[in-house]
């Protein structure tokens, strides 16, 4: 088992995991999209579908996009919540240069903007975001607990988080298959594509570490969040965790224990 392991990309030991997932995401940039259909079947659109579905609920007017890649997410946003502002931001240039082409494409510059930069370290001042979203990406955080801290500082008060993250599925035979997909077959047809082998290999050794379901729960309770919530998609390949920072207009302290009455697999 990989779990609570720091997992990377290149097993460099010489180099941060930050610095090979950006690596990784700059050399991979030019066939991400087009992989993403292909290896999930499309159903990674509909994933993302569901969980903009959750969001629009809460209306919000201005989000921070975390881990943006080439702006997936933000586009299905700005399409169907219409914010005022999206601010994507990833440690890519790369993906970020293929995002921002899309944005243009659909007339969206006005109200996506893209920057560069660190997800566990962000330059945007305390509570000023209604929404933050992230899809696929805390699995890359060198460190999770200050990458979610880092969303949770930038939300405004009763501000909802949305984080949309692979899980591993616990119903037989699909916890079977899905092991054998993501170990086995899906490195070989990213190999072939992409050239690089060992970034959907990460994927998959990612995913085994990643703390899902309660844990990840508990981690977003532990941090402060209010009103965690979550809901497992086809079958648990993936979960849309929901939450909220209710607590005020000042960040808790990592000893303050938030209530979780909703935390459950739907």
């Amino acid at each position: 088992m990989l779990e609570n392991q720091q997992v990377t990309p290149y097993d460099n030991p010489e180099e941060s995991k930050k610095g090979q997932v950006t690596k990784m995401f700059d050399k991979i940039a030019p066939y991400y999209d087009q992989l993403n259909r292909v290896l999930s079947l499309g159903i990674d659109v509909l994933w993302r579908k569901r969980a903009i579905k959750m969001l629009k609920v809460e209306n919000p007017k201005t989000i921070l996009d975390i881990a943006t890649g080439t702006g997936d997410l933000a586009l299905e946003a700005a399409r169907v919540i219409r914010p005022d502002h999206i601010t994507g931001t990833d440690i890519s240039e790369k993906m970020l240069e293929i995002g921002r082409k899309k944005i243009e494409k659909r007339g969206l510059s006005g109200m996506i903007s893209m920057d560069v930069g660190d997800s566990e370290h962000l330059k945007y001042a305390d509570h000023s975001y209604d929404a933050v979203m992230v899809a696929f990406g805390v699995r890359n955080f060198e460190n999770l607990e200050m990458g979610l801290s880092e969303m949770f500082r930038v939300l405004k008060p009763n501000g909802t988080v949305i984080i949309l993250e692979f899980s591993k599925p616990k119903v037989f035979p699909l916890n079977i298959l899905f092991n054998l997909y993501f170990k086995y077959i899906l490195p070989v047809i990213g190999k072939l594509r992409s050239k690089d082998e060992k970034a959907y290999k990460y994927l998959y050794e990612s995913v085994q570490a990643f703390p899902d379901y309660e844990r990840f729960t508990s981690i977003l309770e532990k941090l402060g969040y209010r009103h965690i919530n979550y809901k497992a998609l086809s079958g648990g390949i993936c979960c849309i965790y929901q939450a909220k920072n209710n607590t005020g207009s000042h960040f808790p302290s990592y000893g303050i224990m938030a209530t979780c009455p909703a935390a459950r697999c739907g």
